[in-house]
């Protein structure tokens, strides 16, 4: 494994991390503690650090399913990165709640399903810019970071192109930018990571994978059945992913070189980008996806 500064947080993150979405059911499975150990075992064992998760991903499930791990294990022992802003009801059902009294009781629920004392990265999640200027909310926060309940504060913008929110990070003590970044969406390259390097902001890439699009396991004209997240996502979008990826893989991918570890090692081409955070649903994926280290310089 590889480790990259976090930005202003100096802060020592694996470039691979563990995205944890799934954890909460979204993906179209249910998963068990048991499962989520050997996931979060496997990721230690490969030197992965860092895990994000969210407020959202279930009702705190995906924290809960986490704090249980981490109680058994050292704490110290991993960067654990979380979010506020939404209250989850039901699958890609949320409402936003974002004004400061409310997201401390978020910050509370999160530190009580993920059985800690302090949370290394709090995350504003993907609000519309009128909520997060709104001193009275970073404000809070600051008093949070104060009183050690939460390291550092960072913020996962909604739009990858989102610049004013990136530009204002360092005026409210947000110190890392996380961003949907990949092979098939590179927006952020234009006006968001000059930005964060500007203020020495740490980078986390999601969906690095673009939903699976460059996992390499789905060929022009497959479908997706109603429970998968890409079922959601305009027919014609499909089409023209799939084919653009089968060009990537013909055209950019070196020969014999897994598509998935390559799509993963792309984005940490970039040295703006600290760590990407793909989701795994299994052991051998985390395995697969800690290996796209060793394609990085």
């Amino acid at each position: 494994m590889k480790y990259r500064r976090l930005g202003k947080t100096e802060l020592n993150v694996s470039v691979i991390g563990i995205g944890t979405w799934q954890f909460g059911g979204e993906w179209g499975m249910q998963f068990n503690q048991d499962e989520v150990d050997a996931i979060l075992d496997k990721g230690q064992e490969c030197g992965i650090n860092l895990i994000d998760t969210a407020e959202c991903y279930g009702d705190h499930l995906s924290e809960s399913f986490i704090g249980d791990y981490m109680s058994r294990r050292k704490r110290e022992d991993w960067i654990v990165a979380t979010k506020f802003g939404h209250h989850f009801h039901e699958r890609f059902t949320r409402t936003d709640v974002f004004d400061a009294e409310d997201v401390l009781k978020q910050l509370d629920a999160s530190l009580k399903a993920l059985k800690t004392d302090y949370i290394d990265l709090y995350q504003f999640h993907s609000g519309p810019d009128h909520v997060f200027d709104n001193d009275k909310l970073w404000t809070m926060l600051d008093k949070q970071v104060e009183a050690g309940k939460v390291r550092h504060l960072g913020t996962s913008i909604g739009s990858n192109d989102n610049l004013h929110q990136t530009d204002a990070s360092s005026k409210v003590n947000s110190k890392v930018i996380q961003v949907v970044y990949n092979r098939l969406d590179r927006v952020p390259e234009n006006r968001v990571f000059p930005s964060c390097e500007r203020q020495d902001l740490g980078v986390l890439a999601r969906v690095p994978l673009a939903s699976g699009f460059l996992s390499g396991k789905y060929k022009p004209g497959a479908q997706f059945d109603a429970n998968d997240v890409r079922h959601r996502k305009d027919a014609e979008v499909v089409r023209r992913n799939l084919e653009e990826v089968e060009r990537i893989r013909r055209d950019e991918v070196p020969a014999g070189v897994d598509m998935a570890q390559w799509a993963l090692a792309w984005c940490l081409k970039n040295p703006i980008v600290s760590s990407v955070i793909p989701g795994c649903k299994n052991p051998e994926q985390v395995v697969s996806n800690a290996g796209a280290a060793d394609l990085v310089e």
